[in-house]
C-alpha cells in the first residue's frame, strides 16, 4: 500500500510552450481572395467511366491568419453558382436548373468555417459549415499551405491548395438517370478542390 500512499516531493514539472516562428508570426491578420488568381472547382464521375471537372468563376471570401495560434484562424466564402463552368454551355444550363443547383431560387454556396488546426508541417484543416441550395452540413478542408509572397504591386499574399470529398445527395442534389449497362449518369461522390490565392489587408494607420 504504500506505493499508492506516499508523497511525491518532486518539484511539478513545467511544460514549456512550442517556440512560435517568427515568419508565421508576421502572416497574421486579414487577407481577401483574389478571384482573379484563385480557383473553386469540382470533379464528378460521369457515366462510370470517366471524370468531368468544372469550376465556379465568381467567388469572393475572407481568411483570417493567426500565424502564433492557427487555431484561431477562420474563413468565409461565398460562391455564385450560376458561374458555374464545365466547358459545355448545355450542361451548364442543366446544372444551374432546379434539377441540380436551382440557381434562381439558391444564387449561393457558401462556407463559415467553425475551427482550424495544423496537422503537421504545412498541412492544415478548417472546419465549417457548407451551404447548398437550403441545407447546411459540416464540413473538413484539408489544406496545404503554399507560402507567401509580395507581389510586384507591393501585395502580401498567402496562397492555399486543398480539397474535400462530399455526397453531392447529403445537400438534395440528387438528380441522376440510369444507364442501360447499369449503374447512373452521375456519381454521387464529388470531390471538390480549392486553390487560393489572398490578399493581406492593410493595416489602418493609428
Amino acid at each position: 500500500m504504500a506505493l499508492f500512499t506516499r508523497k511525491s516531493t518532486a518539484a511539478p514539472t513545467v511544460t514549456e510552450a512550442p517556440a512560435v516562428d517568427p515568419a508565421l508570426a508576421a502572416l497574421t491578420g486579414t487577407y481577401t481572395i483574389d478571384p482573379s488568381h484563385s480557383s473553386i472547382g469540382f470533379t464528378v464521375r460521369h457515366a462510370m467511366v470517366t471524370n468531368v471537372r468544372g469550376s465556379f468563376g465568381e467567388h469572393e471570401g475572407t481568411l483570417v491568419v493567426d500565424g502564433t495560434d492557427p487555431a484561431n484562424s477562420s474563413a468565409s466564402i461565398d460562391v455564385k453558382i450560376a458561374s458555374i463552368d464545365t466547358g459545355i454551355a448545355d450542361r451548364d444550363g442543366h446544372l444551374v436548373s432546379g434539377d441540380f443547383f436551382d440557381a434562381e431560387k439558391f444564387p449561393h454556396m457558401t462556407f463559415r468555417s467553425t475551427s482550424a488546426e495544423q496537422l503537421g508541417g504545412e498541412a492544415y484543416r478548417i472546419t465549417g459549415d457548407l451551404t447548398i441550395k437550403d441545407v447546411t452540413r459540416p464540413l473538413a478542408i484539408d489544406l496545404d499551405f503554399n507560402g507567401s509572397a509580395t507581389d510586384v504591386y507591393g501585395n502580401e499574399r498567402v496562397g492555399f491548395e486543398g480539397s474535400a470529398d462530399i455526397l453531392r445527395s447529403d445537400w438534395g442534389l440528387t438528380w441522376n438517370a440510369a444507364l442501360e449497362t447499369g449503374g447512373v449518369m452521375v456519381s454521387d461522390k464529388v470531390k471538390l478542390t480549392f486553390d487560393i490565392s489572398a490578399i493581406k489587408a492593410a493595416v489602418p494607420a493609428a
